[in-house]
């Protein structure tokens, strides 16, 4: 056969749709733009390969029989969530101010800045006092040996006004609405039975003197133009070892709530929070014990807790004992130790999903910020706590609790509602609508390969994937 009637030939085959190809389609409607699409899918995976990826999708015309669905009850209403965020320890504070004025502003907008220009932070943690992630161990009525202050005529704020507070004040010009809950590692030393920074108890004559410290505090803080939403009364009373630390059992932490801070609260006319417990989930029975005393409860606003040992349904435990009372999350570690996958896979599950399945109002990783060598620490603090930035000198890296809280608190504003939705084996995910009535939906795909799904709520269907290890944040 001639050659150029061969290749003629080949032509009209294709052209008429043989061999299995079909006639180019014609278009009479352009194409929507990816950016028009209504459906905001933001993802983050655990290879590292997408950060906080961006895409959009349409809806689907309707459930897609193959696939499993997680359907959104917006008839169910829970908790009004307060914020997420992170403890601003004051070695962050000091690693931050550490940095010239123009790159810590940039970093500090991509924390707290609008959802636009960064992950919007709602909510920080900060230490009455110092915690074990500040250089040394201080309190705000530090004395010789030997000496007392019952009238806390010497108490001050010298060292917060040298890095904590001016960054503090830089944070509220950017987000002015920013909760901020304080919570003391230990009180002056000359307040406790063992004179030590570390472990101990609070002697009882001195309870209505640490109840006008934490009023002074607050009042202190006020005249800083900086708002103290809530305290607690003591960071994991359980735990002595800390350096520094103080153990408080529910029965002292009761007898302190009501008979001495609760009521100086009171008389100062403070609105400041008391949250208690502030510890780990394996003791629901703690905040349950002080909830039960009818004298203490009036003036309890909620229990907060961490995850170093426990199950976070602990949370559900005391919410179901005591359902008038607020939950709150306030802290969990990535360590040095850990993966990017890991932790991502970890904590999704239970400080973000998991949390918020279980009643708290606000979730919060721990230190926001750490040096290139785990400092600064106290003398037997973390020496492997990882931030969720680590800052040396001008560079500033993001770490894993950075997209964690970022996946959340970029999209959940406070004031969003969670709704209810169902939970598919290894799908978990948590369901928000917004004060602007945007409905978010948070899912982490827990297992090795791609799963597809379906998303329903109110009349509209959503199919949609996620790769293995891979968290996916849905706005529509």
């Amino acid at each position: 056969m001639n050659t150029a009637i061969m290749y003629n030939l080949l032509f009209l085959l294709l052209a008429f749709g043989f061999f299995g190809c079909s006639k180019p389609k014609v278009v009479d409607e352009p194409i929507t733009p990816v950016q028009d699409l209504p459906v905001d899918v933001w993802t983050t995976s655990g290879n590292g390969l997408n950060l906080f990826y961006k895409k959009n999708i349409a809806f689907a015309d309707d459930e897609d029989s193959r696939f499993q669905s997680i359907l959104i009850d917006t008839a169910q209403q829970f908790q009004t969530l307060e914020g997420f965020g992170y403890t601003l320890t004051g070695g962050s504070a000091m690693l931050l101010h550490q940095m010239g004025a123009a790159g810590r502003a940039a970093l500090l907008r991509e924390f707290f800045g609008a959802p636009d220009s960064g992950i919007a932070v709602s909510y920080l943690r900060i230490s009455i006092g110092a915690s074990d992630l500040d250089a040394e161990v201080f309190s705000y009525d530090d004395l010789p040996a030997g000496q007392t202050d019952f009238n806390l005529q010497h108490f001050n704020l010298s060292k917060d006004t040298l890095h904590l507070i001016p960054i503090l004040k830089e944070i509220l010009a950017i987000n002015p609405d920013i909760r901020i809950m304080g919570s003391p590692w230990s009180p002056p030393v000359w307040m406790k039975n063992n004179g030590s920074s570390i472990g101990g108890n609070l002697k009882p004559e001195y309870y209505s003197v640490y109840a006008q410290y934490f009023v002074k505090y607050i009042q202190a803080m006020k005249q800083q133009g900086i708002t103290i939403d809530a305290i607690t009364p003591q960071n994991e009373p359980q735990h002595g070892g800390n350096n520094p630390s103080m153990v408080m059992s529910a029965a002292q932490q009761a007898d302190f709530i009501k008979n001495h801070l609760g009521p100086a609260f009171q008389d100062a006319g403070l609105s400041a929070k008391i949250i208690i417990w502030d510890h780990n989930c394996d003791n629901p029975g703690y905040p349950i014990e002080i909830l039960n005393d009818p004298a203490a409860k009036p003036y309890v606003h909620g229990s907060a807790f961490h995850l170093y040992a426990g199950d976070v349904s602990a949370l559900s435990a005391v919410h179901d004992a005591h359902p008038d009372k607020a939950l709150y999350f306030t802290e969990q570690w990535t360590g040095s130790e850990g993966t990017f996958e890991g932790d991502l896979y970890w904590h999704m599950k239970n400080v973000i999903i998991g949390t918020m399945r279980n009643w708290s109002r606000v979730s919060l990783e721990w230190n926001l910020a750490n040096g290139p060598n785990y400092e600064p620490h106290t003398p037997g603090g973390c020496t492997q706590c990882k931030g969720a930035v680590t800052i040396d000198g001008e560079k500033a890296t993001k770490n894993v609790s950075y997209y964690i809280i970022g996946q959340a608190s970029k999209f959940v504003p406070p004031g969003s509602i969670r709704l209810g939705s169902n939970i598919l084996g290894q799908l978990p995910n948590v369901a928000f609508r917004r004060p602007d009535g945007k409905t978010v939906l948070i899912i982490l795909n827990e297992t090795s390969g791609i799963q597809s799904f379906n998303i329903g709520a109110g009349g509209k269907w959503i199919t949609a994937s996620l790769a293995a290890g891979t968290v996916g944040t849905f706005v529509w």
